[in-house]
């Protein structure tokens, strides 16, 4: 039974990797046409209809959605149901992407000539470089495999997963052209977790600063002020941060130094402690927190003025994390 299972996985590693290597040949095909191609699609401005039928079909219904949730307003158009009436979605100022393995498909053509009617141009992503779609299309990306995975070469395997790479590749350059931030793409992701942590800004976690410590005070007070405001005390000068102590500093000062209560605190502070701005995203200060090794940070603006302090268990609680 596990020389039985190993070598499922082992048919399962070589389909992988044959996908893998698809993808790969695909991206070292890449060229002028694919400039060209998202030039087209980002200058329309009209939307993007993306059509095929069949397992390409499922792919441009997929690269619709992803162009969508980008920036980039797209619509799957079936290629039977234009016939009947769903043409009206398209207009003059579109751009169209239709995929298809073959370029071939005899359920392509009439919808493939309706938008040549309409002088909409079209993108064609087809493994066939010669085909009838590929002579009639504006710009030709090749989606071509040497092979399926499928053990009888039939089934689209190898060439959806090109044409998929081939549509993410063409939405995320678009993404990058059109200069699409990550706020943009919180606007369009209201009401999940992913929108929540992208539109999620310090101001909305962050706390009241606490107990502030002027230069001179002693460590015996920031022990106080430590304990009471969960292991950050802040020292200000003129109104402005000046340093930082933490719960880690007081440990390592008392196990080198007995008399530690009577410093003052600006001889033992960090002096140019990481912050964060009232305004930047909540999950930039997690990666703060992330890189420096820490889990909380001072809050300010103005040039320093302390406004708030923000904890890594607040952040973790309303989902920047």
């Amino acid at each position: 039974m596990q020389a039985e299972s190993l070598a499922l996985v082992e048919v399962g590693q070589r389909i992988l990797r044959l996908e893998a290597a698809a993808v790969a040949a695909a991206a070292d095909r890449l060229d002028g046409a694919f400039d060209r191609a998202v030039r087209l699609l980002a200058g329309a401005s009209g939307r993007v209809i993306v059509s095929g039928v069949g397992k390409s079909g499922l792919i441009a219904r997929k690269l619709a959605a992803t162009l969508t949730s980008t920036g980039t307003a797209a619509a799957y158009l079936h290629p039977t149901d234009s016939l009947h009436g769903d043409l009206g979605i398209v207009g003059p100022s579109d751009v169209a992407i239709v995929l298809s393995k073959s370029g071939e498909s005899e359920d392509l053509f009439g919808l493939v000539g309706s938008l040549q009617r309409l002088r909409v141009p079209i993108v064609a992503i087809t493994g066939g470089l010669h085909s009838s779609l590929a002579r009639v299309a504006t710009v030709t990306l090749d989606a071509s495999v040497a092979e399926e995975a499928c053990p009888h070469d039939l089934a689209p395997t190898a060439s959806t997963t090109v044409a998929l790479a081939i549509g993410d590749a063409l939405a995320v350059v678009l993404l990058e052209v059109k200069g699409f931030k990550r706020e943009d793409f919180a606007v369009l992701h209201p009401g999940g977790s992913l929108g929540r942590r992208l539109l999620l800004r310090v101001r909305d976690v962050m706390l009241p600063p606490g107990r502030i410590l002027p230069p001179q005070a002693t460590m015996r007070d920031a022990v106080v002020t430590l304990a009471h405001d969960r292991g950050l005390a802040m020292v200000t000068e003129d109104s402005l941060l000046a340093g930082v102590l933490t719960t880690g500093d007081l440990t390592r000062l008392a196990e080198r130094d007995p008399r530690f209560l009577e410093l003052a605190v600006s001889d033992v502070m960090t002096r140019s402690p990481r912050t964060a701005s009232p305004d930047e995203l909540a999950g930039a200060a997690v990666g703060t927190m992330e890189r420096h090794g820490v889990i909380v940070l001072p809050v300010v603006e103005d040039g320093g003025r302390v406004v708030g302090v923000v904890h890594l268990h607040d952040l973790m609680r309303a989902g920047a994390v």
